[in-house]
């Protein structure tokens, strides 16, 4: 796909991610063909998942926290964190809303999924 495209907060539509969390998935394999990108929420949950992409993750608001193993990287609105892939971990938020971006776009089909 060519051209810009907008994504209003207004029109954002989430779904259920896990239990407990929320994900809005804005772009993906029909518009890129190389990086994905979305919204999640995560409030009183703890939802397990191997990465199976690069990811990118901005906390947007509330507290974060990626657990990785013994390790708990705990963030605040405008943290950073880089998650390369085949990293096990857990994502779990107080409240929190965050901006994430992945790549590659395709990888459930090259993980056969």
């Amino acid at each position: 796909m060519t051209g810009i495209v907008q994504y209003k907060a207004a029109e954002r539509r989430f779904e259920a991610y896990g239990e407990g969390g929320q994900i809005a998935r804005l772009v993906g394999p029909e518009i890129s063909a190389s990086m994905g990108a979305g919204v999640a929420r995560f409030d009183g949950c703890s939802i397990a998942w191997t990465v199976l992409y690069d990811e990118l993750i901005v906390t947007l608001e509330g507290r974060f926290r990626l657990r990785v193993g013994e390790t708990c990287y705990d963030c605040a609105p405008g943290d950073v964190l880089w998650v390369p892939a085949n990293t096990p971990l857990r994502y779990e938020g107080d409240g929190a809303t965050v901006f994430y971006a992945l790549s590659p776009v395709d990888w459930r089909a090259r993980a056969g999924l």
